[in-house]
This record gives C-alpha cells, structure tokens and sequence, in this order.
C-alpha cells in the first residue's frame, strides 16, 4: 500500500513539474496541462487520473509540492543551535529559493488562486504552509500564540513572497532583509502575549461576574 502511495506521488510529482515551466507561459490553462503532459510522456488522460481537480488541484498541489522541498531541505541543515526565529527565516527562505527556478509560475498561480472561485483554495495553502514550518522548527504550542503565530507567519510569507517576485538585487539579497525584519515583528509576539497576560490577571474574572449576576 504505501509503495503505491509512493508511485502515486512521484507520478504527480512528475507531471507538476513538467507543467510548471509551461504555466510561466500559458497560466493554468489546458494548453499547459497538455504540453506538460506530453513533456512527461504521458497521456493527456494522465492529468486526469491524478489531479482530477484539473488545474485547480494542480495549483493547490504546486504550494503542497513547494512545502515538501522546504521541508526537506530544511531536515538537512543542523537548526538545534539555532534560535526560534532563525528556524523560522530559514524555513521561509528555503522555501523561496526552491521557487526561484519558478519565479513567473509562481506569479501565475497567485493571480489564479485569487480568482472569486479560488480563492479558499489559496489560503487553506498558506495556512498549511506556515502550520508546516511552525512544526517543523519545533514549536509546539496549543494555546493563544498557536493562532497568533500561524496568523502573523501568513502574513510574513504573502508578503515576502510578494516582495520577492520583484527583487532584481543580486542573490535577492534584499528579500532576506526584508523577511528578517517581517520576522522580527513575529517574534515579538510572546512579548506582547506576556503584557497581555499581566493586564488580563488585573482584570476581573467575567465568569466570576455572570455567576454573581445569575445568583440575583
């Protein structure tokens, strides 16, 4: 069963990646799906059989194919010296440049999944991004900063992303500059939950308050 699995994902992978480079050109049209198909050496049909969303599952699975090259080269860098928020940069950096072969795909898909009808799929994909890397570097949290964390990071990466696409400096150093400083403002977040935990103990308890209201 899992050997099938395994087929599966890398005749996905497969076709994806023979699609991707005629996305650039045609966008996420059946021109491209047909060419990346041929390209793959297979049948038309193909398409059909492992991505029978059509174009809409092939551009969800564009940003799940992108996760899994982050992750992976994320797994073979040594991160346990490395602080929280290096993880962090280094997972979303990572992740762009497994993308930097696709910079007008990636433009593509972004102007595709914020189509009316597109765009749930768009952000259940950053959401699943930014949960995997949240993960991935370690944090483990379930409280108020799981939320504020994945929320702030989505941010972080549209942005990045966004800024990225347009970078011309050399080895898009601006883009890392500008993602340390996105960072910065994430990590500040359990600063802030810290003062919020302080203002909220002087507070007084709103259950205490509507037992006392129900008593009377």
């Amino acid at each position: 069963m899992a050997g099938s699995t395994d087929s599966r994902t890398e005749h996905r992978d497969r076709l994806l990646e023979a699609i991707l480079p005629h996305v650039a050109f045609d966008g996420w049209t059946d021109a491209a799906l047909e060419a990346g198909a041929a390209d793959a050496d297979m049948e038309l049909i193909a398409v059909e059989r492992f991505f029978p969303g059509g174009s809409k599952e092939l551009a969800t699975y564009f940003s799940d194919w992108a996760d899994q090259k982050m992750l992976a080269a994320l797994a073979s860098r040594d991160i346990d010296d490395l602080k929280l928020r290096e993880r962090v940069t280094l997972a979303v950096r990572l992740r762009l440049e497994a993308l930097d072969v696709h910079r007008e795909t990636v433009r593509r898909t972004i102007a595709f999944l914020s189509l009316p009808g597109n765009i749930s799929r768009g952000g259940k994909g950053v959401y699943k991004t930014v949960d995997a890397i949240w993960y991935a570097v370690g944090d483990r949290s379930s409280d108020f900063s799981f939320y504020t964390k994945r929320a702030l990071l989505a941010g972080v990466i549209t942005t990045t992303t966004l800024f990225w696409l347009n970078d011309d400096s050399e080895n898009s150093a601006d883009s890392w500059a500008f993602l340390d400083r996105r960072i910065a403002d994430v990590m500040k977040i359990p600063a802030l939950r810290g003062k919020l935990e302080k203002v909220a103990c002087k507070l007084p308890d709103p259950f205490k308050i509507l037992r006392a209201a129900r008593a009377r």
